[in-house]
Formats: C-alpha cells, structure tokens, sequence
C-alpha cells in the first residue's frame, strides 16, 4: 500500500512540475533484451534489431519467431550492438551501431536512432553524426546525467592515438553537442556499458590490451572521472561487450558478456550481490539461457504490462529447445538423422529446433518434429534416438511419442517417459541420445531437461 501511495504522489508531483513518468518504469517487474544475430559459420546472421523478453532476467524468450521487429533504411541497411533507453518521460530510445556485418575496418561517423513508446512500434528513425573523425562509432551506450540535465551518449571509437569511449551531449537524440573523449585510462578500450545507480555512475568495458572485463566508476559521470576498481573477468577464450544489469527486485546485479571464442555467439553471466565490491560470481550455465543466436545487445526493466504488450504484440516462437539438465552448454539436435547433445552454438542452428505437437499415438503425450526437415520425428528404433519420417504406421507413432513428467533431477524441468517403453525415459549416454531405465542419479540428472524457446 506504501508503495502504492508513493507512486501516485510520484504521478502528481511530476504532473504538477510538467515531467511524464511512465508507471510501468517505476514498477519494473521483467526485461527486455535487445541484440542482433550471428552463428558461428554465419547460418544465423541477422543484422536487424531483435527483441527477447525475460521475467527473471536470466531464461528469455525471442520474440517476433526471433526475426528483426525493425530493420534500418540508410547507411548501411544494417545495425550492430543496440541499445535501449528507457527516458526520463517513461518512453524509450534506440540507439545502434550503423554496420551490416562485420567490416570491422569500415569508417562511420553515425548512429541509428528510434524513438518508440512501448517497444511496440518504433518511430521517428534518424541517422545522427557523432564526430567528423576518420573512424568508426561502435557500441553505444546513453544514460541520463541529472547535473548538466542532458543524456550523455558514449562510444568507441579511436581518436587518431588509440581506442577510448567518446562522449557527445543531448536532449531530445536529435541534435548532440561536440564530441569528447570520455574515458581514455592509458590502454585501448571497448565496449563501454553505463548505469548510473543513485549517485555513483558505472562504467563496465573491455580492455583491449589484455582481452578482460572491468568496472570502473565515478562520482560525477564526468569525461576522465573514472577509477577501475575490479579484477579482471573472461568466461571464454575471448569476451567482449560488458552488459551490466540491475536486478528488477534490488536484490543484486548480472553482468554479461558476450564471448566469441572458441566458437562465435556463446553468452556468458556473472552476477553479484555488492556491485560496488570487488566479487563477481560466474554462473553456471543451468541457471540462463541466452536468446537464440544472440549478439552484443542491452537489457531493460520493463512492467508487467509492457511484457504482456510486447508478446501480444511480436508474438512467442513456435518452437522449443530442449537443454541438458547436466550438460547446460549442450542441447538436443539432430545430425546425420541421429539424436544428439552437442554444445551450442553450432551451424545450422535450425538442428535443435523443435515443434512440440500432440503425441502422435496418444494426444496427451509429446512428439518432437523437426523444424527443419517438417515430417521427420525424434523415436527411438533398438532404444537409440533418431530422426526419421513419419511412415504412417502405429510402430513410429508410438516409437515418437513420449510423456512429458516432472524432471527426474529437477521437479521444474522435465523428462520424457517412453510411450511404448514405459519404463524407459529419453536420456543422453555419451553424447547420443537414447531411452533407458533410470535408476542411478545420473540416470535421472542425463534424463532431465528445460524445456526452453
């Protein structure tokens, strides 16, 4: 009821002073995400903006069957790195690196712009010009500086000595002041991502001389006030674009980073109680799951009814993956027609896509049809896992038909009981998957998956 009361008088003093609050901002309760797309031999590249959304900020859903909601139409047709804002008028902005691929050594002076009220529907596209500098203008970031009552917009690029963050000054994304370097600490840096939180600004980035994360913070949020004050983080032969994230609930912070070695497209998270402290904890992959082929993007805290708006609006995917409980960095594909486990990402991507349908012997039980080979179903043949079609006869219904229970090692994720072979469960041995009895906690741990978009 406090609450309640605090948010209303919040309504009426901002109305009373000519200022619009969004109440979905002051009541943050899921997130969005937004990336573009790429897979490690490019199966999956798309260089259009991309939306998923999350209620616990670590499992996301894409949205729109995880196509572009909007796509640019100057310069280069194509956008890297988004990045949301939510305004102090409750809307929201986009910003975005104007690069359709990944042209590294390309010169542009530009970013893309969107206006939008709800993520919806956007609005008001524009390129701005940053600087006149023979370089690029990658992975910007913006944030609200309440002292000079203007947003400040930074990022990298190389001022003609080395790789700093560059700044440039607006109110209405539109028009920007001068651009400045913003931070410069000696060494070539990358990727900077800023959330102010109370008086103290936020600075997470990479080092390009030795390929970690860092935070950094300031004070103020002034050029050059930064002070490092973290280790070192990688997960991954190589990691870049820090995305820090303030949990919905204040009950602490993620950060993530996007990694793209050994294989490109692989999202790891850290997350920590005191992001004023030095201690950031890995977490195991079993506790998130990335939006699907996604790249270096942004997250915001939306409302309830922004989230509900948002999957009216784009739709959720009409596929599912199935990702092991004991092996969360490996999911159910198919190869050469045969069940697998293999670790994600991997090409074509489309392998570990499935169409969940109404059991094909009995409609209270599952079927797994390939989304891309349409008319071949996950059954078992000798107890080994395979992708066959669709022959017609009671045999394969029943070979292709499973129950989904409670997960054996894991009451909120689930197995899969054999139809045919009820004392059989799906489970992975070696990599392959196959049915078997289950009796030993590894058994059931092999037996158990999420069920996730």
């Amino acid at each position: 009821m406090y609450r309640r009361r605090a948010l209303i008088l919040l309504a009426a003093l901002c109305a009373a002073l000519g200022v619009g609050v969004s109440p979905a901002s002051a009541a943050n309760t899921a997130y969005v995400f937004a990336y573009f797309t790429e897979s490690p031999n490019m199966n999956g590249a798309n260089y259009g903006l991309h939306l998923a959304v999350s209620q616990d900020g670590l499992n996301w859903t894409p949205l729109n069957q995880n196509n572009p909601v909007v796509t640019p139409t100057a310069g280069t047709l194509g956008l890297r790195d988004p990045f949301i804002l939510r305004k102090q008028d409750g809307t929201f902005v986009v910003l975005a690196t104007d690069l359709n691929g990944t042209d590294f050594g390309q010169n542009n002076q530009y970013l893309h712009v969107w206006d939008s009220t709800d993520l919806t529907s956007f609005t008001g596209y524009r390129r701005i010009r940053m600087h006149n500098l023979n370089t690029h203008t990658w992975a910007p970031t913006a944030f609200w500086d309440a002292s000079r009552g203007q947003y400040g917009i930074v990022y990298s690029a190389n001022n003609g000595n080395t790789d700093v963050f560059m700044v440039n000054y607006t109110t209405d994304f539109r028009t920007v002041t001068a651009n400045q370097v913003y931070f410069s600490p000696g060494f070539p840096v990358l990727d900077g991502d800023i959330v102010v939180d109370g008086s103290t600004f936020y600075l997470y980035y990479k080092n390009l001389s030795n390929g970690l994360l860092y935070g950094a913070r300031s004070s103020t949020g002034a050029a050059n006030s930064y002070t490092t004050y973290t280790s070192g983080l990688r997960q991954g032969n190589a990691i870049e674009a820090p995305l820090l994230v303030k949990n919905n609930d204040g009950s602490g912070w993620r950060l993530w980073g996007d990694s793209f070695s050994p294989v490109n497209n692989d999202y790891y998270a850290w997350s920590t109680s005191n992001v004023g402290g030095n201690s950031w904890t890995a977490l195991n992959q079993r506790a998130y799951t990335p939006p699907l082929n996604a790249k270096h993007g942004s997250i915001a805290g939306i409302s309830a009814t922004e989230y509900n708006a948002l999957v009216s609006r784009w739709g959720l995917p009409s596929w599912t993956r199935l990702k092991s409980s004991n092996f969360p960095d490996r999911y159910v594909r198919h190869y050469d027609y045969a069940g697998r486990l293999d670790a994600y990402p991997f090409d074509p991507y489309q392998d570990q896509l499935w169409r969940m349908v109404p059991g094909l012997s009995d409609s209270a039980g599952v079927s797994f049809e390939s989304v891309n080979y349409p008319g071949r179903y996950l059954r078992h043949y000798d107890y080994v896992i395979r992708l066959d079609a669709n022959d017609g006869t009671a045999a394969f219904r029943s070979d292709a038909t499973f129950y989904r229970v409670a997960g054996l090692a894991d009451s909120a994720w689930a197995s899969f009981r054999s139809a045919n072979y009820p004392d059989r469960y799906l489970r992975h041995s070696n990599y392959l998957l196959r049915i078997d009895p289950v009796s030993t906690a590894t058994d059931r741990e092999d037996a158990t998956f999420r069920v996730t978009p």
